[in-house]
């Protein structure tokens, strides 16, 4: 009797091992977006902790020029951007980051051992040059990362600066309370050495290049000369007189460079910027809402730090007088509500405009300053006032960097996101100008020292108030544009 055969079952895979390739893939590409995510927010970490310094950098130095301090730190990092990004083209993101990388860190050390406040603006200037580590990181994550996880990976890079807000603070009081400003500086001189040891060791490099492209030092020139020409009058203004030769010189004359720039690179045939790109709707729009309205929430922030840490002196000061780590412990729930309304945003922009967000960002912004103009004399009001402010961060800083994803193509990704840091950092360091040149206006010199009073501050919180509105009315002109998810990618290096 012939036996009788048992069919056999087909084989079954496993998935453990494609799981367990996925999962390693997944756990690469969080570490690619760490690296890419803390030198992106070095310009960011400068501003918290310098900020915060700044009182105590005032009266050791004995300056009243206080306000360049950050502003040259902001200034530097946005004049080399387009730089930057040409040079990216030439030869990669990764090494071009590195290599400011290394700039920067000779800046920090130079003004972690300034002896005089001179030696300490050039130091901080060199130092300013990882601001243009932004709009490398954001175009790198279109090189490196699968489609789907481009949107994610952007969104964490922007919600770093909630990392900033919520450790920057206590970091800041510990360093200020215990070392003075100089451990600020030394903090940040460690900051960017471990930004660029996350470089060497983590981050690939880019595919993309154009081997073609020359990088056009004179329409640089003009550009960085014009803006910096700008920002240098309206801080001058205050003192020099509005309708002073000086003064005019410098913001008439710095705004017909920027004019004689976009003519010559226009001509050019190697080109800056492709200008091109701002005659699309979609992309002018949200150059201009998302770099004005993220100008507001970086350049207003002085306003708080200066009347936190500075000393309440009856008829010279009106600050309230606390120590850092004081003001750090009422911002604490400021700095989680960053964090939990920027990830909530992002979890959300997968399914809503992302124009929602960045407008209603800009509205609370707004509301927060007047909210802050009328209660901003005890502890408390500070505190509770701060709970719209960080509402309105969590939700800009969320939908910034998707708008821009959605509003250009790969190829035009690095051009784009230089472009947009490159407006809304002069328009930062325009808008921080504008702050301190209000407070001036009520202000006290006391042995070489400038004080703040009360009218200086309200008048100061007014005036972000207005740039915020302005912001909400921008979000306006942007057209309807294609979801994150669905917009082309380049081609990942690391794929899942």
């Amino acid at each position: 009797m012939p036996s009788s055969a048992t069919p056999s079952s087909p084989p079954t895979t496993t998935p453990s091992g494609t799981d367990a390739a996925s999962a390693g893939m997944g756990v690469r590409l969080a570490l690619i977006a760490l690296a890419l995510m803390w030198p992106a927010q070095l310009l960011s970490l400068s501003g918290m902790l310098g900020g915060n310094a700044q009182a105590d950098v005032a009266q050791h130095f004995r300056t009243t020029e206080i306000s360049w301090f950050i502003l040259i730190n902001t200034l530097v990092g946005t004049l080399i951007i387009p730089f930057a990004v040409k040079a990216a083209d030439l030869f990669g993101k990764r090494n071009v980051m590195i290599v400011i990388s290394v700039i920067a860190l000779v800046g920090d050390l130079i003004a972690s051992l300034a002896t005089n406040y001179t030696m300490l603006l050039v130091g901080r200037g060199i130092g300013g040059f990882y601001g243009a580590f932004a709009a490398l990181a954001y175009a790198s994550v279109r090189e490196l990362f699968p489609p789907k996880q481009v949107g994610t990976a952007s969104g964490f890079i922007g919600s770093g600066l909630a990392f900033v807000a919520l450790g920057g603070p206590f970091l800041t009081g510990w360093l200020l309370d215990d070392f003075g400003f100089r451990g600020v500086l030394w903090a940040l001189t460690i900051a960017t050495a471990i930004g660029l040891v996350l470089l060497l060791t983590v981050v690939p490099e880019t595919p993309h290049r154009v081997p073609s492209t020359r990088v056009n030092w004179f329409s640089g020139l003009l550009l960085g000369g014009g803006a910096a020409a700008v920002t240098y009058g309206v801080g001058q203004g205050s003192e020099w007189g509005w309708t002073d030769a000086g003064t005019l010189a410098f913001i008439l004359g710095g705004f017909a460079g920027t004019v004689l720039y976009a003519v010559v690179d226009k001509k050019s045939a190697h080109p800056l910027f492709d200008l091109t790109l701002m005659s699309r709707r979609a992309v002018w729009s949200v150059m201009v809402a998302t770099a004005l309205i993220a100008a507001v929430v970086y350049g207003t922030g002085v306003i708080s730090q200066l009347l936190v840490l500075y000393p309440a002196i009856p008829g010279v000061s009106d600050g309230l007088g606390m120590s850092a780590t004081r003001f750090a412990v009422i911002g604490l729930p400021s700095s989680v509500l960053i964090l939990l309304v920027g990830f909530a945003t992002g979890v959300a922009l997968r399914r809503i405009d992302a124009r929602i967000p960045l407008a209603l960002g800009s509205a609370m912004a707004a509301a927060g300053f007047l909210l802050q103009w009328k209660w901003h004399y005890t502890e408390t009001q500070v505190m509770l006032v701060g709970i719209a402010s960080a509402t309105a961060i969590g939700m800009i800083v969320a939908s910034v960097p998707t708008l821009i994803i959605e509003a250009v193509t790969p190829e035009e990704q690095a051009t784009a996101n230089g472009l947009q840091h490159l407006i809304q950092g002069v328009a930062t360091v325009l808008i921080t100008q504008l702050v301190y040149v209000t407070l001036d206006k009520d202000s006290s010199i006391v042995q070489g020292t400038r004080f703040y009073q009360d009218a200086g501050y309200k008048n100061a919180m007014l005036l972000a108030a207005g740039a915020a509105l302005l912001g909400l009315l921008t979000t306006v002109l942007i057209p309807r544009l294609r979801r994150v998810e669905d917009v082309d990618a380049g081609q990942a290096l690391v794929k899942l």
